[in-house]
């Protein structure tokens, strides 16, 4: 099979780097630790990828949701190449469902993803070719891949990346971390810097956002993407109530100096209400201070707190239009799949509103 689609002039599913045969026409998909067992006509938790006939396609591949610029360091990253800017980039599809979430239509993606299984998508797909282009018209230092989780887009990062490298850019994976060690070994050779959240230290925390999620998972995974060579730094978005325990905040900066090194960066980021968590109020300043605190008593050396910043997010970005050659019309044309997705009603299962296939 090949696996590079870079070249590719128009939308089209793409087969799943990441898949295995189990019996009968189910897949497993080894993008994520849900690890998805599909039959034909099901979609995975992210909405993303697909069972046709047997084999799991991307639905996503080269679809964008939101385009902007700025400085890496609102990543965040510190501590690679700073004062240098970032084009970034996000499609559609998680593996978690956050309550707090700031992305949600473009991080969930469900009415998106839907449109593309039916056929009916205008949203903008461009090429790997043409993004790195667009990058460099825009003279930008790198490709960051956010607003959504990379994991469920890996086929459309990986074809980026490598170009993305050719041309002299660098690359940013903004991640939750619930991913396979097969996808973090099949980054790494294109991928500079993991910014991972550590979203918390306790495995109900995780749960409540991702039922098989456990804290082990994601550490796992991060200290994985260290040993790799992959700069990596993380970040802790505090909320009140949930996550903002000082203890617990100490028992994530031990984890980041005894894992990844005291020098690894840590940035703690203000909640602010958001979804199912409106009711909740904004992280008071003395909460991340105090995180600054132990964080600093836990031997970390480089510890940045956000008062007025909390996710990565896409709410103010300009149009696609904006960054990328062509007109709108064109752009934003409606997707036909070449593999007629729409004709299975099954493709639209909603997989993570019913029992997990096993």
């Amino acid at each position: 099979m090949n696996n590079d689609n870079s070249e590719s002039t128009s939308y089209q599913l793409v087969a799943t780097r990441l898949q295995e045969p189990v019996s009968g026409d189910k897949v497993r998909c080894n993008l994520c630790l849900w690890h998805c067992q599909l039959h034909h006509g099901q979609r995975g938790f992210c909405q993303a990828h697909v069972n046709r006939n047997g084999t799991l396609y991307n639905l996503s591949y080269g679809i964008l949701s939101a385009i902007d610029i700025g400085p890496i360091e609102d990543k965040p990253v510190k501590h690679f190449r700073p004062g240098t800017t970032v084009m970034s980039v996000g499609s559609y599809g998680c593996s978690f469902r956050c309550g707090g979430c700031h992305n949600l239509e473009i991080s969930w993606g469900v009415e998106a993803l839907d449109e593309l299984a039916r056929g009916e998508s205008t949203s903008a797909w461009v090429s790997p070719e043409k993004l790195v282009e667009a990058a460099l018209r825009h003279k930008v230092d790198g490709i960051a891949f956010t607003y959504s989780e990379p994991a469920v887009w890996l086929e459309y990062v990986l074809d980026v990346s490598k170009k993305a490298h050719e041309a002299g850019l660098y690359t940013v994976y903004v991640s939750n971390s619930f991913v396979t060690d097969e996808a973090l070994e099949l980054m790494a050779p294109h991928l500079d810097v993991l910014c991972s959240d550590i979203k918390s230290f306790r495995d109900d925390f995780y749960q409540e956002i991702c039922r098989p999620a456990r804290v082990e998972q994601v550490l796992a995974s991060i200290e994985k993407a260290h040993q790799l060579g992959i700069h990596v730094e993380t970040r802790t978005n505090v909320i009140p109530g949930k996550n903002d325990d000082p203890q617990e905040l100490r028992q994530i900066a031990e984890w980041i100096a005894a894992h990844l090194g005291t020098d690894s960066p840590w940035h703690i980021t203000r909640f602010f209400p958001a979804y199912k968590l409106m009711d909740v109020p904004a992280t008071p300043s003395e909460s991340l201070w105090a995180g600054h605190e132990v964080a600093i008593a836990a031997g970390l050396e480089n510890v940045y707190v956000y008062d007025d910043k909390g996710c990565d997010c896409a709410t103010t970005n300009l149009p696609l239009d904006a960054y990328l050659e062509g007109d709108a019309d064109t752009l934003h044309e409606i997707k036909k799949c070449s593999e007629n997705c729409c004709d299975d009603e099954g493709i639209l299962l909603k997989k993570y509103e019913r029992e997990r296939v096993n």
